[in-house]
């Protein structure tokens, strides 16, 4: 059977151009599925720690969206493969997702997904809503299974401004795709069962974005100093998370002179109190 490079230009062209579907993802999976990620039979033998995972990634709603913050650190087996690996992308304008697991194939999730995005959009001329986003990206993780059997793990945390609710919006996943919307806050990658104790604690429904920033940081930092594989702030190499903050206005990536402030604030504070700080009973 004569393959899409064998047919006369024109009718190449026009098969790329009715495609019959508004996935991106669908679309090169008909002409080159070798080209995505999982397709690949390749790679026969597991590979396990061979590779750089991405740890911990950690989420809060916040009045009027949702910020998302990830530490630095990629770790291969005990070794630290990477200090300065950022695991939050922006995936189009109101939303974005972190990685944790397979550092590489992760990267070439989010990569994948932001084209998916942009791809419908052009050929529907309207954005995906939430929902509709959180099981586009469930796809894809569904597409990876066969990869993640052999080691090649990537479990994104992804969040967005709805407008709908004038608020933002929280889902998980699971090596199968999900999705699962979680309310208020979540953690995901090695840290994240230190991360989420320290977010049940501090988390204030409804605060403002800076304080969710602080939040997060807070909750990084505790996961930094209970899991070796989480990379807490290098205050000497000046590497610091990644935040980003999701509103009405768009997405945007807070600069590391603006991380480095909420960073400062946060290890002054434990100079005094290692611990961090104490949520007020009630």
């Amino acid at each position: 059977m004569a393959s899409h490079r064998d047919l006369p230009a024109g009718m190449v062209n026009h098969l790329f151009t009715n495609t019959g579907s508004s996935s991106f993802t669908e679309f090169v999976g008909s002409y080159a599925p070798e080209l995505l990620p999982g397709r690949d039979d390749r790679l026969a033998t597991p590979v396990g720690d061979q590779i750089p995972h991405a740890t911990t990634i950690v989420a809060a709603t916040c009045a009027g969206g949702v910020v998302m913050a990830g530490d630095r650190r990629a770790t291969s087996g005990n070794i630290i493969a990477q200090r300065e690996i950022e695991k939050v992308f922006r995936t189009d304008d109101h939303s974005c997702m972190g990685i944790a697991g397979a550092a590489s194939t992760g990267i070439e999730m989010a990569r994948l997904y932001r084209v998916e995005l942009e791809h419908y959009e052009k050929m529907e001329g309207r954005t995906l809503s939430v929902a509709g986003k959180a099981n586009r990206l469930a796809t894809m993780i569904r597409g990876n299974l066969a990869m993640a059997m052999q080691g090649l793990v990537v479990v994104p945390l992804f969040a967005a401004y709805d407008p709908e609710i004038d608020g933002g919006r929280i889902f998980s996943y699971d090596v199968g795709g999900g999705p699962y919307e979680q309310f208020h806050h979540h953690a995901i990658g090695s840290g994240s069962i230190f991360a989420r104790g320290a977010l049940k604690k501090l988390y204030r429904e409804g605060a403002s974005p800076e304080d969710t920033v602080l939040t997060l940081i807070q909750a990084l930092y505790d996961a930094a100093d209970d899991d070796s594989a989480t990379g807490g702030p290098d205050v000497t190499r000046r590497i610091w998370p990644v935040v980003a903050v999701v509103t009405a206005d768009g997405f945007r990536r807070l600069s590391d002179d603006e991380v480095a402030g909420y960073v400062q604030a946060v290890v002054d504070a434990r100079m005094t109190n290692p611990d961090g700080p104490v949520a007020p009973l009630r």
